[in-house]
This record gives C-alpha cells, sequence and structure tokens, in this order.
C-alpha cells in the first residue's frame, strides 16, 4: 500500500516521444561504431547529444532526474570521443604523459559518477530529511 506523501513523476507523451527518438539515434551510433561507418557514426553524435541536453534541461526541477541525465550526456560525450579517437586512430596513441587517446574518455565518464554520487551521497539524504521533516 502506497502512503499518501508517495510521489509519481510522470513523463508528458511529447518527452516520453523524444526520449524514444534519443533511443534510436544512440542505437545507430553505436551500430555504426560497431560496423565501422565512420560518416554515419559521427552524425548521430549531434542528435543524441542534442536530445540529452533537451532532456537534461526539461528535468532540471528535480533533482534526481538532472542528476542522471547530465550522467548520461557526459557518458554520450565520453563514448562519442572513445569512438571518434578509434575512427580517426589515436585511439592507441600515446598524447598526455604517454596516457593513449581512448583513455581520455575516462574524465567525461568520471564527470558523470561524479554527478550521481553528488546526489546520492548529499542530495537524495538531504531530501529524504526535508521529507521526514515536514511529516
Amino acid at each position: 500500500m502506497k502512503s499518501s506523501t508517495s510521489q509519481m513523476y510522470t513523463i508528458p507523451a511529447r518527452y516520453r516521444k523524444m526520449e524514444n527518438m534519443h533511443i534510436i539515434f544512440w542505437l545507430i551510433k553505436d551500430i555504426s561504431w560497431c560496423m565501422i561507418w565512420k560518416p554515419l557514426g559521427i552524425a548521430m553524435i549531434f542528435p543524441t547529444l542534442i536530445i540529452a541536453i533537451i532532456i537534461a534541461w526539461r528535468t532540471r526541477e528535480l533533482a534526481a532526474e538532472l542528476a542522471h541525465n547530465m550522467a548520461i550526456i557526459f557518458w554520450i560525450t565520453a563514448n562519442a570521443y572513445w569512438m571518434i579517437s578509434e575512427f580517426l586512430g589515436f585511439d592507441q596513441t600515446p598524447l598526455f604523459f604517454g596516457v593513449e587517446g581512448k583513455y581520455l574518455a575516462t574524465v567525461p565518464f568520471a564527470i558523470g559518477i561524479i554527478f550521481l554520487a553528488y546526489y546520492y551521497f548529499f542530495q537524495k539524504p538531504k531530501e529524504a530529511n526535508e521529507v521526514a521533516v515536514t511529516m
């Protein structure tokens, strides 16, 4: 049985359609990477990333959604960089301090983790505390 304080998060139909389209673009990008279809893979970065940014903007008032959507933006960024490094042949080339090109993708991956860590370690406990105080 749900308590009377349960919150419901619903997604408007027009947002859901955009999210579904986002998944299609993301899959096309990753299939292109797998099949080494360079022009299509690189072209799919833009709609995939732009829609992720729009989704994050639309959910910015919900801390949990924003944190997860920001992590997705940085995941796509890291993934796209890694794909480009392979397509352009610098994935195994030492760039800075002997670090190979593809490993620089760990920077945006880590930023995404930082967004989630902040949410789960600081924001979510604060939200739970605020709900407990208002009850």
